[in-house]
């Protein structure tokens, strides 16, 4: 391992790693497809360590952080999948954390939050997907999709109501402009065969 001006180089890689939170507990999910020699370890002080490898070379893969307080190790979970590993993480008390890791200012590149197990803290005690109330023993992790099949299509009927006025008369200036101008090359193509 090369030290240069206080940065460790390694011939490890750090696969993408996405987190959420509940008041009680962290989800973190890693995503490393056919990770083989899954080897991990959490210590109560909190500090997660990941290593693996992927791929046909057998890529060595590692995460090493400080959590950012304590964890209950005897009530965390972990499950690996084809596509990702992922760790439920009791946190040893019932508090919000601020953050992931124990150290303040930019979170490591390879850190994400994870948008679809998201919950804000004053919104956890609703019904929602994913929220404190899921049984993650039961979850078929082999089957999790990360990103889904609809993920494009979202957003599109969000906006129908917020057209403005303005918007709505270019759109009615629009069809009678057609209108006045005829049937367009396709239309009369169309109505010839």
């Amino acid at each position: 391992m090369l030290k240069f001006w206080s940065i460790e180089f390694s011939a490890h890689r750090h696969p993408t790693v996405k987190w959420a939170q509940r008041s009680d507990k962290v989800y973190i999910t890693i995503d490393l497809p056919d990770a083989q020699d899954v080897k991990l370890k959490l210590e109560p002080e909190g500090k997660f360590l990941f290593s693996a490898t992927s791929g046909a070379d057998k890529i060595p893969y590692e995460v090493n952080i400080d959590l950012f307080d304590k964890v209950d190790v005897n009530e965390s979970k972990a499950s690996a999948g084809l596509r990702n590993i992922c760790y439920l993480v009791k946190k040893a008390e019932n508090k919000w954390w601020s953050r992931l890791v124990k150290q303040e200012g930019k979170p490591p590149v390879f850190l994400k939050v994870d948008w679809d197990k998201w919950v804000d803290e004053d919104e956890e005690t609703e019904d929602k997907p994913g929220g404190a109330d899921m049984d993650f023993g039961d979850f078929d992790f082999s089957k999790m999709n990360m990103g889904g099949e609809g993920a494009d299509a979202l957003g599109d009927d969000e906006n129908e109501d917020t057209d403005t006025e303005e918007e709505n008369e270019n759109v009615e200036e629009a069809q009678s402009a057609e209108k006045e101008a005829g049937p367009s090359a396709a239309e009369s193509d169309a109505k010839k065969a």
